[in-house]
């Protein structure tokens, strides 16, 4: 496999971007990558979107973005209050934020939902950080959910034991109001993340995919 490493940024400080729907949806996708980024680039600066963080949720999204960033730079988390399950016919508020966030930040790496997301308001979010962010590297990640609308991921990011059992660990303790829906179980996040490493030959067995729909190779 060809390996991909961010040292290119590392004579300055790393700019992340992570872009939720929901409280717990950039945790459960790419919390393991944020891990390994926050250790592996303490300077760094997560910039922490969250589109629909109402009531109890709200107080969840920033004890889950502190779990994960840790002692890495934390812009936000920045909340709003898009009516979940509605965002398609909000788009107007939802593309004004996002014109907003461009003028405000250019990151290095994004992270977004998957374009082919089951659940409307996730592709909305896609949809929209392309048209946004046309010039950045964009990584979408996955969300189990009932719907099954799993894929076939084409980038990687290998996970070691630590990183993944702390992933796992971070997000039940970070949104207990979860814990009634059966799909929100330990066992959900470490078996995709054990299917991932396979895919990958992850040397710890467990990893994190995404969706790169555009790369370019630099001379």
């Amino acid at each position: 496999m060809i390996h991909l490493n961010l040292e290119q940024w590392s004579n300055r400080p790393l700019q992340i971007l992570c872009l939720g729907c929901h409280s717990d949806d950039i945790e459960i996708g790419c919390g393991g990558t944020i891990l390994r980024l926050a250790a592996q680039y303490p300077e760094c600066s997560f910039h922490w979107v969250v589109f629909s963080a109402n009531g109890v949720r709200e107080a969840e999204a920033h004890r889950g973005a502190a779990f994960f960033a840790g002692s890495a730079q934390l812009r936000g988390p920045l909340l709003k209050n898009v009516r979940d399950g509605f965002m398609p016919y909000l788009g107007v508020e939802v593309k004004e934020f996002f014109e907003e966030l461009k003028q405000s930040i250019s990151p290095a790496v994004i992270f977004t939902h998957h374009r082919h997301d089951a659940h409307q308001d996730h592709r909305l979010i896609a949809e929209l950080t392309w048209n946004t962010f046309r010039d950045h590297f964009i990584l979408e990640y996955e969300i189990p959910k009932f719907d099954g609308d799993l894929g076939q991921p084409n980038f990687f990011v290998p996970l070691e034991a630590e990183c993944y059992q702390k992933k796992v660990q971070c997000i039940m303790d970070a949104f207990p109001s979860q814990h009634s829906k059966r799909w929100f179980q330990q066992d959900t996040f470490l078996a995709l993340m054990r299917l991932r490493g396979m895919e990958c030959n992850a040397p710890s067995g467990y990893a994190e995919a995404f969706y790169c729909r555009k790369a370019v190779l630099l001379p």
